[in-house]
């Protein structure tokens, strides 16, 4: 099975390890996996701009900690979860990999974090969705950084039903994500006082939606909830267009919609839609000092994953830094202990799940006569709160080995 894209970026202050630093650093040096879809549906949603933003995270933070260097190493998983888990054995096995982050597409996530557990290794999941990662098969070394199903419903979900959008329709992307999100979202639908009256499943990538939106379209439905990403959302909404679904008063929901794809589907097309995410290039002065040092470097604006990777990397060498040590319980206490205050989040904690616990921002799409220059796409809409936006630990369904937070040595 050949692994494509695999690149390295060694980031090396020194050519000789101090001892110190060799007693501290397994290794003599600490090494991270970004692992993610760099070719198929997701490769704008996170893709090679999550590698450079990790590049950033550890040139920001020094390029060493406790006086090692740190590596970054990237692979592309194919969404597909056989390809990710035989990568990150290999990483962990043979290339010395500490931690592997992104892991774009939840049944990856899912696979790679049973596989850090298992080698007790910290996985931080920046670009998949599914609750379960916090929830069912969470992992005493697995935290959840940049947004997820839970959040995704309460914002987009929970605005449209408050505009009189009460009957919904799910396009769902046939995986676990989909199945989460459409999950998630029905659940907060419902608890509102509106009702789902149907859902059907495409495949992931397919490239005719006709069918699907045929369904949708017919069921009557004030609101099609798109659970889907990437470019399975945008090819919906081009498709939809050209069944005149929106001008028949039907109202699109993007359940998960980044600057990326916005920018690839374009204002014209994309203009009016609702959706929630975790960052905002454009949101305050230090939001716009890093956007635009990350787009000099890319040629475009980062959206949440990319962002929030970058504030993952940065937050596991404050954790290093903090433990005096890369071990991976002690590290992992940190992760767990440590307030996030960076430019992807302020005031951000972590729960007793691993889930990182900050404010998430409901938007709509501008038209193209109210963007005032490229990548002025949102209006801020509404700022949710951490604590509205994810699940309660305790709602969870993580482990229940007793009471106060869940460190590694609990279970």
């Amino acid at each position: 099975m050949r692994i494509l894209a695999l690149a390295s970026a060694a980031l090396l202050a020194a050519t000789v390890i101090p001892a110190a630093a060799q007693d501290k650093i397994s290794d003599g040096k600490v090494k991270i996996g970004i692992l993610n879809d760099q070719s198929g549906v997701y490769a704008d949603f996170g893709g090679k701009w999550s590698f450079e933003a990790a590049k950033m995270a550890v040139e920001d933070f020094g390029g060493e900690v406790l006086g090692a260097p740190i590596e970054v190493i990237t692979a592309d998983h194919q969404n597909k979860p056989d390809i990710a888990a035989n990568i990150a054995r290999q990483w962990y096995d043979t290339e010395q990999v500490d931690s592997i982050m992104e892991l774009t597409t939840s049944s990856v996530a899912l696979a790679v974090q049973g596989i850090s557990k298992e080698k007790k290794k910290i996985d931080i999941v920046t670009g998949a969705a599914t609750t379960e990662l916090t929830g069912e098969q969470c992992s005493p070394y697995g935290f959840h950084w940049a947004y997820d199903t839970h959040a995704l419903a309460v914002g987009t979900g929970g605005a449209l039903v408050e505009q009189g959008g009460d009957t919904w329709f799910f396009l769902t992307a046939d995986y676990a994500f989909g199945y989460s999100l459409e999950e998630e979202t029905s659940k907060f639908v419902k608890s509102k006082g509106g009702e789902v009256v149907g859902a059907v499943r495409h495949p992931l990538a397919t490239t005719d939606y006709s069918s699907f939106l045929l369904q949708a379209q017919s069921s009557g439905a004030k609101v099609i909830g798109l659970a889907n990403a990437g470019l399975d959302t945008s090819n919906s909404i081009k498709q939809a267009a050209e069944f005149g679904i929106v001008q028949g008063g039907q109202r699109l929901a993007a359940l998960l919609f980044t600057l990326a794809e916005v920018h690839g589907l374009g204002l014209e097309s994309a203009q009016g839609l609702t959706l929630t995410e975790g960052f905002y290039w454009d949101r305050d002065d230090e939001s716009r000092e890093f956007s635009k040092r990350f787009f000099e470097r890319t040629n475009r604006m980062p959206n949440m994953i990319q962002a929030g990777t970058y504030s993952a990397v940065l937050q596991y060498l404050k954790a290093i830094d903090a433990a005096g040590t890369d071990e991976t319980e002690a590290v992992a206490e940190k992760l767990h202990s440590m307030p996030v205050d960076d430019v992807f989040a302020k005031n951000g904690k972590v729960g007793p799940n691993g889930r990182m616990i900050y404010d998430m921002y409901l938007m709509e799409v501008k038209s193209p006569d109210e963007s005032k220059e490229p990548w002025d796409y949102y209006n801020v809409l509404a700022t949710i709160s951490g604590d509205e936006a994810y699940i309660k630990p305790a709602d969870s369904g993580w482990a229940r080995g007793g009471p106060g937070r869940w460190s590694a040595s609990s279970r």
